[in-house]
């Protein structure tokens, strides 16, 4: 698949999680809303490598808000990665270096 197909793909599932966090909030009893957070890295500001997913646009990380607070902890993004792995997503709280708040495609 190319590169140009993986992003549209990606893409496609980032709306799907967006989608996702009005159902989460009603099942939860909690306003689940998100900021986008490093969604795409141009080499020239040397934030992430060309070989990161970041650089490559296939990974965003995302601010978590519950009823209007900002999430800091690793746990309360893990209900967003449990459905991001369910639609074919790598999500960076399982990652050996703990990245909660990041969502990539098939990222190994």
């Amino acid at each position: 698949m190319s590169l140009s197909e993986q992003q549209r793909q990606f893409s496609a599932m980032v709306g799907l999680l967006l989608h996702y966090l009005p159902i989460l909030s009603s099942q939860l009893g909690h306003s689940y809303e998100v900021t986008l957070g490093d969604a795409f890295s141009k080499a020239e500001f040397a934030v992430h490598s060309k070989n990161s997913f970041h650089y490559k646009r296939l990974a965003i990380d995302l601010n978590l808000f519950i009823d209007g607070v900002y999430q800091t902890a690793p746990e309360p993004y893990k209900e967003l990665g449990i459905f991001w792995k369910l639609i074919g997503g790598t999500f960076g709280g399982d990652f050996k270096s703990r990245d909660s708040n990041h969502f990539s495609y098939r990222e190994e």
